[in-house]
């Protein structure tokens, strides 16, 4: 028998199918004032002792989610846990892992986060925010715009979210390059590359996306440096995390006109405080940390925690499992 914990409004997503894996589960659930029942009667945290457990977004962000990742630290059980986040950071994960738990995480995110991105380029190279002020004035202003087909993508991160970028840029007609660890060549990008290239890929982009993980190697990776090496006219995308960029750097070379503009959806500081520049900086376009939220993300999460539970049951190798080391160096 194996003991799940699961929060109560991600349970009530996926009911039925969790009724029909059958006797080898007994489900813990925790509702959002931190109670845990099991079959019906309330137990102590201390007593939960789950193995397994899916901290989808609602666990972790809801108002239990303290009380449910200390139900899963307390455990000498745990054993795996299924997260619907694509980064592993947060320092939770490390404790999880550290723990001798196996994390696997989720790629649900990627398809929206590849359509947020062309968006953001899309808007930024047709100057949607002259076309929607042209508008609002009843302006009849016929406007020359730039094109996708022929530029340079540098895509820094090349999983499941670069790659889900690099498809609908090629799709448009640019050209990709990828840069990860594992140099094999992808069918999605013209050129695979290491981080080390960077000084030399960097002053032939037009749009620069960052989707790597954060960890000690890449924390900071677009520092002044790296800002001062882009391109005239070139974009840089931030869907990753905040601290992949120099912050102080990026207002820096902004007002200085290279980038010509970013596209952010992550910072440092979270939410972004009022009196922040990014706010109003007309070389920025930014959204709250919401580039993956889409209709179609919860169920992709769900679909991979169903099919990863039935794995883990039947002892089959689990989907998407972290690397142990790159969680607790990060």
């Amino acid at each position: 028998m194996t003991r799940l914990l699961i929060y109560q409004p991600s349970l009530a997503t996926i009911a039925a199918e969790i009724d029909q894996i059958g006797p080898d589960l007994e489900v813990l659930v925790m509702d959002p004032a931190g109670a845990i029942t099991l079959a019906g009667e309330t137990i102590a945290i201390d007593d939960a002792r789950p193995e397994i457990a899916w901290a989808d977004h609602r666990a972790f962000l809801g108002p239990a989610s303290r009380e449910f990742f200390t139900a899963l630290l307390k455990s000498p059980a745990l054993t795996w846990v299924q997260s619907a986040a694509a980064g592993f950071d947060h320092p939770i994960f490390g404790q999880i892992v550290a723990k001798g738990a196996r994390l696997s995480i989720s790629h649900g995110q990627a398809i929206g986060i590849g359509d947020s991105v062309l968006w953001g380029v899309l808007d930024h190279f047709q100057n949607g925010a002259g076309w929607r002020a042209d508008q609002a004035a009843k302006v009849w202003r016929p406007r020359r715009f730039r094109e996708v087909h022929g530029t340079q993508w540098l895509i820094i991160g090349f999983g499941a979210i670069g790659q889900a970028v690099a498809t609908r840029a090629r799709a448009f007609g640019a050209r990709i390059t990828g840069v990860r660890r594992d140099q094999a060549g992808h069918p999605l990008a013209d050129r695979i590359a290491a981080i080390a290239d960077l000084p030399a890929l960097l002053p032939a982009a037009d749009v620069v996306v960052l989707c790597t993980p954060l960890n000690a190697a890449t924390r900071g990776l677009a520092d002044g440096a790296f800002l001062g090496a882009m391109k005239p006219g070139s974009v840089l995308v931030n869907v990753g995390r905040g601290a992949l960029v120099d912050e102080v750097a990026l207002l820096s070379a902004l007002d200085a006109g290279i980038p010509e503009h970013a596209v952010l959806d992550v910072f440092v500081t979270e939410p972004l405080p009022e009196g922040s520049p990014f706010w109003t900086h007309p070389r920025v376009s930014l959204t709250p940390h919401a580039s993956g939220i889409t209709g179609g993300q919860d169920d992709r999460n769900a679909a991979l925690f169903l099919d990863n539970l039935r794995r883990f049951l039947a002892g089959d190798a689990l989907l998407n499992l972290a690397d142990p080391k790159d969680v607790l160096r990060g």
